[in-house]
């Protein structure tokens, strides 16, 4: 800002002129006296006689004009006086352009005088600098070529020395020393991160050698303090090892004195108590004595933050960790500051995003209730099965400070579930092959979330060379407790089998408890009822022939099974049973009750990591009705991939002998044909029965991704109402196993032993899973 003088005050004038402070006080006191006696003085001066006669004065200017001149003295009749007074330095910007405007600098682009622009740049002094008024400091600068009276000669550059490339080795010393005292093996360490193996042995310069050197040197001071060697001597040196015609040869090395491996003197934890007491000394796995390794102390402190919020803290925090080493004794101690927050339980559910499910519903699916000490695994539990529903794109659950005191004392901390719904439609289609089966391809539509909460509505349609139909099903997933399904279908189905041919309408409901693709129950349990009307293909004993039946079924269904296996579609060890029981009746008439009982076994044993034997068991038997009197869809039929392998499906049972469809007529047959020329007479064909035995062994043997098995099965199924062990079935053969993330892909081929009219001489199985 330009400095100003206030009018009206000559002392502070003449004081800025150079007067001292004392000699201003006298002159003013000088000024004042002078001033009063000059006052005196015209005060003193005698009036005019009232008489006298003075000189006419001539008018200058009259009243009118004066009045019009002189402003008014009411200030209420003068805005301006109102108006708000400009501050100084937009004065001196207004003043400083009416210069411009006025031509008053004779440089057009100079800062004018007063102007807060200043020639250094500076406009935050209280002092301006000086305007510049040259033109000729503001001018450009020539080129430095017309200062010359004769151009630089630059001398050319020396050509610059060129070496050849040189080749080197690598030499480790003094490293075994520590190695023999750490777990980590440090030589491999050091070649995976080293700058020198990098190289490949070979260098531009020695220059280039060197810098890499100096990298790895470095290298083994921090491996070796990750290991808790902190004083650890590390220099490196090269050596010429010999030269060549164009190249030289050099080792580097790095020696190593590891020195002195320091270990934990004292474990201090700065933290609050907790509940239980000293929870976080057992969470943090240290010990007193142990050696100082880097990987050991971030591995517990990493188990401090898992395991707080195990227990009931959820916020617990940890501070900046302190090591303070002692030189003298090789110890160390160990301070980690640890802020575990509050005690807390289960509070409420809040939930946010594109939303699927209500707080209400997903409370439904918490393994715990509210009041319940927090536990963050059941919080992890809790997304999990938010995820198993397939409703959401992106899904997460966490803990949240409510400020809510529970009457324990702790504080409940409410879970903020964040939802992102997903596409809840899904088409999804199979296709397989087996022989005595043939082709089937199935399909479904499905809409996962139709009827909120969970309720889906699947519509599916299978067509395949023995196998035709569509279905129905209404199905509402945590029905009311998690994990349990409720499901309604209505299924129309034509099955044309050797067995039998059939046309089934079915309506069945069924409530289950079963595993998933995340949770593997160890315990499931099924249960509900159907009712059935079908028309079959039987065969009559008496008449010898085939008949059409129409049969009505009613009955209830009741399964319990338990499974200790490490994996549902690929077990290596554990075990498996179910038993399913199924009360049922004829609806022709009065009733006839009767009872299909199944068990199903099966265990697995890891011989070696890539070796596992396999083995299974399957019994069923049918009480209290003739099998004639039974539908024959509702037999026991042995044969197949799920069953014994070799065979075609449902082919193994009870048999008779009856015309082969595609045996000529006599009046077709040519005079002097052979016999043997011609098609059986007569052929086998499996009429079910009441009681069935199964039995399987494999030896699995998998290398990375793939697998081969080798298997035996064996079974048959009896007219009686209890396994008859007679005339059992064998098939044997290979298989080759392509092992994905969601299970393994299998192709068997099996051969029946000792194979009989009717019989193929293999058969061939592809589907998802092991065969059991």
């Amino acid at each position: 800002m330009a400095p100003f003088w206030l009018a009206g005050a000559p002392a502070l004038a003449q004081d800025a002129q150079g007067d001292s402070p004392q000699q201003s006080q006298d002159r003013q006191s000088q000024d004042r006296q002078a001033q009063d006696q000059e006052q005196t003085q015209r005060l003193e001066l005698p009036a005019p006689p009232a008489d006298a006669n003075l000189p006419a004065v001539e008018t200058i200017i009259s009243d009118e004009e004066f009045a019009q001149e002189v402003p008014s003295l009411d200030v209420a009749d003068d805005e301006a006086l109102f108006e708000e007074l400009e501050s100084i330095d937009e004065f001196e910007r207004r003043i400083a352009a009416q210069d411009n405007e006025g031509g008053a600098n004779e440089v057009g682009d100079e800062a004018p005088l007063g102007d807060p622009s200043l020639a250094d740049g500076d406009t935050t002094e209280e002092i301006p600098d000086a305007p510049v008024r040259d033109a000729e400091l503001a001018a450009p600068l020539p080129p430095i070529d017309s200062l010359l009276s004769e151009p630089f000669e630059y001398a050319e550059a020396e050509a610059p020395i060129v070496q050849s490339d040189l080749r080197y080795r690598v030499a480790l010393t003094g490293l075994d020393t520590a190695q023999a005292e750490s777990e980590t093996d440090m030589g491999d360490l050091f070649h995976d991160l080293s700058e020198l193996e990098e190289g490949d042995g070979k260098a531009a310069n020695i220059a280039q050698l060197r810098a890499r050197m100096e990298e790895d040197a470095e290298l083994v001071r921090r491996i070796l303090a990750s290991e808790g060697w902190y004083s650890a001597d590390v220099r490196g040196r090269i050596d010429a090892e010999g030269e060549g015609d164009d190249q030289q040869s050099f080792v580097a090395t790095i020696d190593t004195v590891p020195g002195k491996r320091y270990v934990f003197g004292d474990i201090v934890i700065d933290a609050p108590a907790t509940q239980p007491e000293g929870l976080i000394r057992r969470e943090l796995t240290l010990k007193v004595g142990d050696p100082i390794i880097a990987a050991r102390v971030q591995a517990a402190e990493a188990k401090v933050l898992v395991g707080l919020p195990e227990w009931g803290y959820p916020f617990a925090q940890l501070g900046q960790r302190d090591l303070l080493l002692d030189q003298e004794s090789g110890e160390g101690i160990y301070t980690l500051p640890v802020d575990p927050g509050p005690l807390s339980v289960f509070g409420g559910i809040e939930t946010s995003g594109d939303e699927v499910f209500e707080p209400e519903h997903i409370a439904l699916l918490a393994r715990f209730k509210r009041g319940e000490l927090y536990d963050n695994r059941m919080v992890e539990d809790l997304r999990q099965a938010l995820v198993a529903t397939s409703l959401f794109s992106t899904v997460s659950v966490s803990p949240k400070r409510s400020g809510e005191t529970a009457p324990d004392g702790a504080e409940y901390a409410t879970l903020l579930v964040e939802q992102n719904a997903g596409p809840p439609r899904t088409i999804a289609g199979s296709a397989g092959y087996g022989t005595g089966q043939g082709f089937r391809v199935e399909g479904s539509w499905t809409h996962r979330n139709l009827f909120p909460p969970e309720g889906a509505l699947i519509a599916s349609g299978v067509f395949g060379t023995q196998e035709q139909g569509a279905s129905a099903t209404f199905r509402r997933s945590n029905a009311g407790r998690r994990d349990r399904t409720f499901s309604a279908t209505a299924q129309a189905l034509h099955a044309n089998y050797d067995a039998y041919e059939a046309y089934t309408g079915r309506i069945g409901v069924l409530w289950s408890y079963a595993s998933t693709s995340i949770w593997q129950k160890p315990f499931t349990y099924a249960y509900g009822g159907q009712v059935l009307v079908s028309n079959e293909q039987d065969f009559d004993l008496v008449t010898q022939q085939r008949l059409r039946r129409t049969f009505y079924v009613g009955g209830l269904t009741g399964q319990l099974g338990i499974d200790r296996s490490d994996d549902l579609l690929n077990p290596t060890k554990g075990f498996r049973a179910t038993v399913l029981i199924e009360p049922e009746g004829s609806l022709e008439g009065a009733l006839s009750p009767y009872v299909r009982a199944q068990l199903d076994a099966s265990a697995y044993y890891p011989a070696t990591d890539a070796l596992v034997l396999a083995g299974r068991v399957r019994f069923g038997t049918i009480q209290g009705v003739d099998r004639y009197d039974l539908a024959p869809s509702r037999r026991f039929y042995a044969g197949g991939g799920g069953s014994v392998r070799g065979f075609g499906y449902k082919k193994l049972g009870p048999t008779v002998m009856e015309p082969n469809p595609d045996y000529p007529k006599p009046e077709d047959i040519e005079p002097g044909t052979d016999p043997a020329d011609l098609p059986d007479q007569f052929i086998p064909r499996n009429i079910g029965g009441r009681s069935l035995f199964e039995a399987a062994a494999e030896l699995r043997y998998r290398f990375g991704n793939f697998g081969v098995v080798a298997f035996i099965d064996a079974g048959q199924a009896w007219e009686e109402t209890s396994p008859q062990f007679s005339d059992i079935r064998y098939g044997v053969g290979v298989g080759g196993r392509y092992y994905t993330n969601f299970g393994p892909l299998r192709l068997d081929v099996a051969m029946p032993i000792d194979r009989r009219t009717g019989e193929s001489a293999f058969a061939v199985y592809v589907s998802i899973g092991q065969a059991f």
